[in-house]
């Protein structure tokens, strides 16, 4: 399956923002072991948005966020945010599986 990862990235410092990141990308890993293929939202949205000259990059990150989470088959919430809970929404909106921990996601097959 493609599963999402999300939870908050939003911080008001940088090392906060990394740690929220680094915590997303630890969770992909262990899905990625387990034998799915994980998404991470902001790694997709992120090195795009920074390099734009977009007003909005907020609204950027969520709306290449959401289109490529639109593609998955469920979503593992590591923790909440105004972000990560558009996302879950929208899995949920679908009637997709939406996980709170690792050991809820189904084994590979």
């Amino acid at each position: 399956m493609i599963i999402a990862v999300a939870g908050p990235y939003s911080a008001e410092t940088h090392e906060q923002r990394q740690k929220n990141l680094d915590a997303m990308n630890e969770t992909a890993a262990r899905l990625l072991e387990a034998g799915h293929v994980p998404f991470i939202g902001v790694n997709a949205a992120l090195p795009v948005v920074e390099r734009s000259k977009v007003a909005d990059k907020y609204g950027s990150v969520m709306k290449i966020s959401l289109e490529l989470v639109n593609m998955c088959d469920g979503i593992l919430m590591i923790g909440e945010s105004k972000g990560a809970c558009m996302e879950r929404d929208l899995i949920l909106s679908k009637g997709l599986p939406v996980y709170y921990s690792l050991d809820e996601v189904p084994p590979a097959d």
